[in-house]
């Protein structure tokens, strides 16, 4: 992007700058909106913990706070353009993906795989971490993407196995709900990349602003993100028998459940 003043930050030492220009309106943030609409991952986490802390499991509760800890990386990557804190977006988000497989392979009542499974999950993040951190460039970008587009597709996948067989009305449409924040969000991330020129060059030079896609990502994929945890939460709860029910709250949805007598 195109700098009109050297920012607090200095110039840019991330592998990947986004389509928004940079320090345009803050001496001390370099992507004004693609910060502040991280935001909604944080709050999305941080929602999830006081809504479910005593309805679901820690496997749970870790990937509520790993997604709040996306949204704090995000900031301060967003903030600053440096690579150190491109990293603390990133990683936490192999990690929160890596949490997602776990709680969908592991779904049983008892646990199903061995002690290896675990440890081959800790094998990738350690070498994802590896691969992400040590290298630069548009490599790092594709060794990232790589990464992170396999367990998410992964989890997806499998989340629609989830709708395939509930006979649930309310979770079949947070499913809806969700995939369709997530797509729309994958679609707009693609759109910031491929017609950055247009939206940040072309539109203003005609009167429009730039649209800011990247920034409507955050909040989308934070919605869509939620809305699937709720799914996926939803038929735990059934799993191990404890009835659940999808409710909601000033237009956010939360599950909850009981055993019956």
């Amino acid at each position: 992007m195109t700098t009109p003043a050297e920012g607090f930050w200095g110039p840019p030492t991330s592998t990947v700058d986004w389509c928004e220009t940079n320090y345009e309106h803050f001496h001390h943030v370099a992507e004004l909106f693609n910060s502040v609409s991280s935001l909604a991952m944080v709050f999305g986490g941080l929602l999830a913990i006081l809504l479910h802390h005593r309805v679901l499991e820690r496997r749970f509760l870790a990937a509520f706070a790993m997604l709040a800890v996306v949204g704090l990386g995000s900031i301060g990557f967003h903030a600053t353009l440096r690579f150190q804190l491109q990293m603390l977006d990133e990683l936490p988000m192999l990690y929160l993906a890596l949490i997602m497989v776990y709680i969908l392979v592991e779904n049983r009542p008892q646990r199903r795989l061995g002690a290896w499974f675990p440890l081959a999950l800790f094998a990738y993040a350690v070498l994802s971490t590896y691969l992400c951190s040590f290298t630069r460039g548009p490599l790092q970008f594709f060794l990232f993407q790589i990464s992170f587009a396999s367990l998410e597709f992964f989890a997806l996948g499998r989340v629609y196995l989830i709708h395939r067989r509930s006979q649930d009305a309310s979770a079949r449409r947070l499913f809806q709900l969700g995939v369709s924040a997530y797509a729309l969000a994958i679609v707009l991330w693609l759109s910031d990349i491929q017609f950055c020129p247009t939206l940040n060059e072309a539109l203003p030079a005609r009167g429009l602003p730039n649209p800011q896609f990247h920034a409507w990502w955050h909040v989308l994929v934070s919605c869509g993100f939620y809305a699937l945890l709720m799914v996926i939460a939803h038929d735990r709860l059934k799993t191990l028998g404890h009835a659940p029910r999808v409710r909601w709250a000033a237009g956010i949805p939360f599950v909850r459940g009981h055993t019956p007598p």
